[in-house]
Protein backbone atom coordinates (compact mmCIF):
# COMPACT_ATOMS: atom_id res chain seq x y z
CA UNK A 1 0.00 0.00 0.00
CA UNK A 2 1.35 3.50 -0.96
CA UNK A 3 3.66 4.93 2.33
CA UNK A 4 4.00 1.49 3.77
CA UNK A 5 7.46 0.58 4.30
CA UNK A 6 9.11 -1.97 1.27
CA UNK A 7 11.23 -3.92 4.27
CA UNK A 8 10.26 -5.92 7.54
CA UNK A 9 10.38 -4.33 10.47
CA UNK A 10 13.84 -4.47 12.74
CA UNK A 11 12.13 -7.23 14.85
CA UNK A 12 10.66 -9.31 12.33
CA UNK A 13 14.65 -9.12 10.18
CA UNK A 14 16.18 -10.15 13.68
CA UNK A 15 13.45 -12.99 14.07
CA UNK A 16 14.66 -14.20 10.89
CA UNK A 17 18.25 -14.04 11.55
CA UNK A 18 18.19 -15.62 14.71
CA UNK A 19 15.67 -18.68 12.77
CA UNK A 20 18.34 -18.95 10.12
CA UNK A 21 21.53 -18.66 12.43
CA UNK A 22 21.14 -22.32 13.60
CA UNK A 23 20.66 -23.69 10.59
CA UNK A 24 24.52 -22.01 9.07
CA UNK A 25 26.00 -23.23 11.84
CA UNK A 26 24.52 -26.50 11.25
CA UNK A 27 25.82 -26.45 7.81
CA UNK A 28 28.94 -25.18 8.77
CA UNK A 29 29.54 -28.08 11.60
CA UNK A 30 29.00 -30.74 8.67
CA UNK A 31 31.32 -28.89 6.13
CA UNK A 32 34.04 -28.96 9.09
CA UNK A 33 33.60 -32.61 9.86
CA UNK A 34 33.81 -33.50 6.25
CA UNK A 35 36.85 -31.82 6.16
CA UNK A 36 37.84 -33.77 9.23
CA UNK A 37 37.05 -36.96 7.71
CA UNK A 38 38.57 -36.29 4.47
CA UNK A 39 41.48 -35.45 5.83
CA UNK A 40 42.14 -37.92 8.25
CA UNK A 41 41.40 -40.43 5.50
CA UNK A 42 44.10 -38.31 3.53
CA UNK A 43 46.53 -39.22 6.26
CA UNK A 44 45.59 -42.72 6.24
CA UNK A 45 46.82 -43.45 2.73
CA UNK A 46 50.13 -41.31 3.48
CA UNK A 47 51.26 -42.87 6.46
CA UNK A 48 50.26 -46.72 5.20
CA UNK A 49 53.84 -47.74 4.30
CA UNK A 50 55.06 -46.44 7.93
CA UNK A 51 52.44 -47.67 9.86
CA UNK A 52 52.65 -51.12 7.78
CA UNK A 53 56.27 -52.01 7.11
CA UNK A 54 58.27 -49.22 9.42
CA UNK A 55 61.51 -50.55 7.39
CA UNK A 56 63.23 -47.05 8.81
CA UNK A 57 65.99 -48.92 10.71
CA UNK A 58 69.36 -49.78 9.58
CA UNK A 59 70.66 -53.35 9.38
CA UNK A 60 71.39 -54.30 12.82
CA UNK A 61 75.06 -54.78 14.18
CA UNK A 62 73.86 -58.03 15.31
CA UNK A 63 75.41 -61.24 13.34
CA UNK A 64 74.74 -64.99 13.99
CA UNK A 65 77.48 -66.85 16.02
CA UNK A 66 77.78 -69.35 13.01
CA UNK A 67 79.07 -68.74 9.52
CA UNK A 68 77.03 -66.87 7.41
CA UNK A 69 77.64 -65.10 4.07
CA UNK A 70 75.94 -61.93 2.76
CA UNK A 71 75.40 -61.95 -0.71
CA UNK A 72 74.28 -60.25 -3.52
CA UNK A 73 70.86 -61.34 -4.78
CA UNK A 74 70.87 -61.68 -8.63
CA UNK A 75 68.07 -59.57 -10.47
CA UNK A 76 67.12 -59.18 -13.81
CA UNK A 77 65.28 -55.62 -12.82
CA UNK A 78 68.42 -53.91 -11.56
CA UNK A 79 67.12 -53.87 -8.08
CA UNK A 80 69.51 -53.59 -5.08
CA UNK A 81 68.88 -56.63 -2.87
CA UNK A 82 71.26 -58.89 -0.67
CA UNK A 83 70.77 -62.01 1.50
CA UNK A 84 72.58 -63.86 4.24
CA UNK A 85 72.90 -67.79 3.08
CA UNK A 86 73.36 -69.69 6.06
CA UNK A 87 74.81 -73.22 5.27
CA UNK A 88 74.97 -76.68 7.34
CA UNK A 89 78.26 -77.79 7.94
CA UNK A 90 79.49 -80.61 5.30
CA UNK A 91 75.29 -81.47 4.56
CA UNK A 92 75.13 -80.96 1.59
CA UNK A 93 71.93 -82.58 0.67
CA UNK A 94 70.13 -80.73 4.14
CA UNK A 95 66.92 -78.73 2.85
CA UNK A 96 67.12 -75.20 3.20
CA UNK A 97 64.29 -72.50 4.48
CA UNK A 98 63.28 -69.40 2.62
CA UNK A 99 62.49 -67.33 5.83
CA UNK A 100 61.26 -64.18 5.44
CA UNK A 101 61.31 -61.65 7.91
CA UNK A 102 58.43 -59.38 9.69
CA UNK A 103 58.30 -55.56 9.50
CA UNK A 104 60.14 -53.35 12.59
CA UNK A 105 62.80 -55.49 11.89
CA UNK A 106 65.87 -56.72 9.28
CA UNK A 107 67.78 -60.15 8.60
CA UNK A 108 70.31 -59.05 11.46
CA UNK A 109 67.71 -58.28 14.32
CA UNK A 110 68.16 -60.53 17.51
CA UNK A 111 64.90 -62.07 16.83
CA UNK A 112 65.25 -63.54 13.23
CA UNK A 113 68.86 -64.78 14.40
CA UNK A 114 67.48 -66.32 17.05
CA UNK A 115 64.97 -68.41 14.73
CA UNK A 116 67.87 -69.14 12.39
CA UNK A 117 69.70 -70.55 15.08
CA UNK A 118 67.01 -72.93 15.83
CA UNK A 119 66.11 -74.00 12.35
CA UNK A 120 69.72 -74.64 11.89
CA UNK A 121 69.89 -76.85 14.76
CA UNK A 122 66.90 -79.00 13.22
CA UNK A 123 69.38 -79.50 10.20
CA UNK A 124 68.43 -76.94 7.91
CA UNK A 125 70.33 -74.33 5.42
CA UNK A 126 68.98 -70.52 6.07
CA UNK A 127 68.43 -68.29 3.03
CA UNK A 128 66.81 -64.94 4.64
CA UNK A 129 66.63 -61.64 1.88
CA UNK A 130 65.91 -58.85 2.73
CA UNK A 131 63.34 -56.26 1.21
CA UNK A 132 63.74 -53.16 -0.54
CA UNK A 133 63.58 -50.20 1.85
CA UNK A 134 65.11 -52.31 4.76
CA UNK A 135 68.43 -52.37 5.83
CA UNK A 136 68.81 -49.30 4.01
CA UNK A 137 68.47 -50.83 0.39
CA UNK A 138 66.69 -47.90 -1.48
CA UNK A 139 63.28 -48.55 -2.61
CA UNK A 140 59.93 -47.96 -0.90
CA UNK A 141 57.93 -51.20 0.45
CA UNK A 142 54.95 -52.21 -0.80
CA UNK A 143 53.17 -55.72 -0.64
CA UNK A 144 54.21 -55.99 -3.85
CA UNK A 145 57.90 -55.09 -3.83
CA UNK A 146 58.36 -57.40 -0.90
CA UNK A 147 56.52 -60.24 -2.47
CA UNK A 148 58.82 -60.04 -5.57
CA UNK A 149 61.61 -59.50 -3.35
CA UNK A 150 60.87 -62.74 -1.44
CA UNK A 151 59.92 -64.47 -4.89
CA UNK A 152 63.41 -63.33 -6.39
CA UNK A 153 65.34 -64.95 -3.27
CA UNK A 154 63.30 -67.96 -3.91
CA UNK A 155 64.35 -68.11 -7.66
CA UNK A 156 68.11 -67.74 -6.74
CA UNK A 157 67.67 -70.89 -4.36
CA UNK A 158 66.64 -72.45 -7.36
CA UNK A 159 68.49 -71.52 -10.39
CA UNK A 160 72.07 -70.40 -8.60
CA UNK A 161 72.40 -72.70 -5.62
CA UNK A 162 70.36 -75.30 -7.69
CA UNK A 163 67.88 -76.45 -5.09
CA UNK A 164 64.95 -78.60 -5.59
CA UNK A 165 61.20 -77.92 -5.05
CA UNK A 166 61.31 -80.51 -2.96
CA UNK A 167 64.21 -79.34 -0.27
CA UNK A 168 62.52 -75.64 0.07
CA UNK A 169 60.56 -74.68 3.23
CA UNK A 170 58.95 -71.38 3.33
CA UNK A 171 58.72 -69.96 6.47
CA UNK A 172 57.27 -66.75 6.93
CA UNK A 173 56.99 -64.75 10.61
CA UNK A 174 54.69 -62.07 11.33
CA UNK A 175 54.16 -59.75 8.13
CA UNK A 176 56.63 -62.23 6.15
CA UNK A 177 54.32 -64.56 6.63
CA UNK A 178 51.73 -62.51 4.60
CA UNK A 179 55.18 -62.59 2.09
CA UNK A 180 54.93 -66.20 2.23
CA UNK A 181 51.52 -66.73 1.34
CA UNK A 182 52.13 -64.96 -1.42
CA UNK A 183 55.08 -66.52 -2.68
CA UNK A 184 53.94 -69.90 -1.73
CA UNK A 185 50.53 -69.41 -3.65
CA UNK A 186 53.13 -69.50 -6.76
CA UNK A 187 55.73 -71.82 -6.42
CA UNK A 188 56.18 -75.66 -5.24
CA UNK A 189 57.69 -76.22 -2.14
CA UNK A 190 58.34 -79.09 0.43
CA UNK A 191 56.35 -77.14 2.94
CA UNK A 192 55.64 -73.58 4.36
CA UNK A 193 55.63 -72.84 7.95
CA UNK A 194 53.37 -69.63 9.04
CA UNK A 195 54.47 -68.14 12.75
CA UNK A 196 52.16 -65.61 14.09
CA UNK A 197 50.38 -65.12 10.93
CA UNK A 198 47.79 -62.90 9.74
CA UNK A 199 44.71 -63.83 8.15
CA UNK A 200 44.25 -60.26 6.44
CA UNK A 201 45.82 -56.62 7.15
CA UNK A 202 43.00 -55.08 5.69
CA UNK A 203 41.08 -56.46 7.74
CA UNK A 204 42.54 -56.27 10.69
CA UNK A 205 42.89 -52.22 10.18
CA UNK A 206 39.24 -52.15 9.24
CA UNK A 207 38.93 -53.64 13.08
CA UNK A 208 41.07 -50.75 14.16
CA UNK A 209 39.69 -48.04 12.21
CA UNK A 210 35.90 -48.43 12.06
CA UNK A 211 34.51 -45.32 10.94
CA UNK A 212 36.67 -45.80 7.81
CA UNK A 213 36.65 -47.99 4.32
CA UNK A 214 40.04 -49.29 4.82
CA UNK A 215 39.29 -52.04 1.80
CA UNK A 216 38.91 -48.99 -0.72
CA UNK A 217 41.92 -47.10 1.09
CA UNK A 218 44.81 -49.83 1.43
CA UNK A 219 47.07 -50.18 -1.19
CA UNK A 220 48.24 -53.42 0.86
CA UNK A 221 46.35 -55.66 1.78
CA UNK A 222 47.98 -58.66 2.68
CA UNK A 223 44.66 -60.83 2.26
CA UNK A 224 45.90 -63.99 2.76
CA UNK A 225 42.94 -65.14 3.86
CA UNK A 226 41.84 -64.86 -0.21
CA UNK A 227 44.88 -66.41 -1.22
CA UNK A 228 46.43 -69.81 0.98
CA UNK A 229 43.83 -72.01 -0.33
CA UNK A 230 46.06 -71.70 -3.61
CA UNK A 231 49.14 -73.31 -1.53
CA UNK A 232 49.59 -77.26 -2.24
CA UNK A 233 52.27 -77.52 -0.15
CA UNK A 234 51.90 -78.68 3.77
CA UNK A 235 51.43 -76.10 6.14
CA UNK A 236 52.29 -75.75 9.54
CA UNK A 237 50.70 -72.81 11.47
CA UNK A 238 52.63 -71.51 15.00
CA UNK A 239 50.02 -68.85 17.15
CA UNK A 240 50.44 -68.03 20.31
CA UNK A 241 47.46 -67.47 22.09
CA UNK A 242 49.28 -64.40 24.20
CA UNK A 243 49.74 -62.92 20.80
CA UNK A 244 48.42 -59.31 21.10
CA UNK A 245 50.03 -57.88 17.82
CA UNK A 246 48.26 -60.90 15.53
CA UNK A 247 45.24 -62.20 17.54
CA UNK A 248 45.20 -65.82 17.83
CA UNK A 249 41.99 -65.63 16.00
CA UNK A 250 43.63 -64.13 12.82
CA UNK A 251 45.69 -67.08 12.75
CA UNK A 252 42.83 -69.41 13.51
CA UNK A 253 41.24 -67.41 10.71
CA UNK A 254 43.63 -68.47 8.15
CA UNK A 255 44.09 -71.68 9.23
CA UNK A 256 40.63 -72.74 8.19
CA UNK A 257 41.03 -70.85 4.81
CA UNK A 258 43.83 -73.48 4.11
CA UNK A 259 43.11 -76.54 1.85
CA UNK A 260 46.55 -78.10 2.25
CA UNK A 261 47.54 -80.54 3.98
CA UNK A 262 48.01 -78.11 7.54
CA UNK A 263 48.83 -78.46 10.63
CA UNK A 264 48.08 -75.84 13.76
CA UNK A 265 50.13 -76.14 16.90
CA UNK A 266 49.66 -72.96 19.75
CA UNK A 267 52.84 -72.09 21.06
CA UNK A 268 53.60 -69.79 24.67
CA UNK A 269 55.07 -66.52 24.15
CA UNK A 270 53.15 -63.84 22.46
CA UNK A 271 54.10 -62.60 19.10
CA UNK A 272 57.75 -61.91 19.59
CA UNK A 273 58.98 -64.32 21.71
CA UNK A 274 57.44 -67.32 20.76
CA UNK A 275 60.41 -69.69 19.61
CA UNK A 276 61.65 -68.89 23.06
CA UNK A 277 58.96 -69.30 25.93
CA UNK A 278 58.85 -72.82 25.57
CA UNK A 279 61.86 -73.38 22.86
CA UNK A 280 61.91 -77.17 23.23
CA UNK A 281 57.89 -77.31 22.51
CA UNK A 282 58.51 -74.61 19.14
CA UNK A 283 61.28 -76.68 18.04
CA UNK A 284 59.63 -79.93 18.24
CA UNK A 285 56.40 -78.99 16.49
CA UNK A 286 58.51 -77.48 13.70
CA UNK A 287 60.92 -81.04 13.72
CA UNK A 288 58.09 -83.13 13.50
CA UNK A 289 55.75 -81.06 11.03
CA UNK A 290 58.93 -81.53 8.58
CA UNK A 291 59.58 -84.75 9.45
CA UNK A 292 55.63 -85.90 9.02
CA UNK A 293 55.90 -85.15 5.70
CA UNK A 294 59.42 -86.23 5.05
CA UNK A 295 61.19 -83.11 4.56
CA UNK A 296 63.97 -84.05 7.29
CA UNK A 297 64.63 -87.63 8.59
CA UNK A 298 64.68 -88.25 12.18
CA UNK A 299 65.69 -86.42 15.64
CA UNK A 300 68.48 -84.19 14.37
CA UNK A 301 68.01 -81.69 17.17
CA UNK A 302 68.97 -81.58 20.88
CA UNK A 303 65.84 -82.02 22.87
CA UNK A 304 65.99 -79.24 25.44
Amino acid sequence: MPGQPLTPPLDQRTATRRRASPRRLGALLVVLLAAGYGAAMVWLVLQETRLVFRADRPLAETRPSFPYEQIAVPRTDGVRQFAWVMKQPAAEAAPWVLYLHGNAATIASRVNIARYTQLREIGLNVYAPEYRGFAGLPGEPSEATVSADARAAYDDLRTRLGVAPARIVIYGWSLGSAVAVNVAAEVAAAAVILEGAPASLVDIGSLQYPMFPIRLLMRNPFDSVRRVDRIRAPILFLHSPEDTVIPIREGRRLYEAATAPKTWVEVPGGHTNANAADRAAFDNAIERFLQQHAVIGQSLIPHH
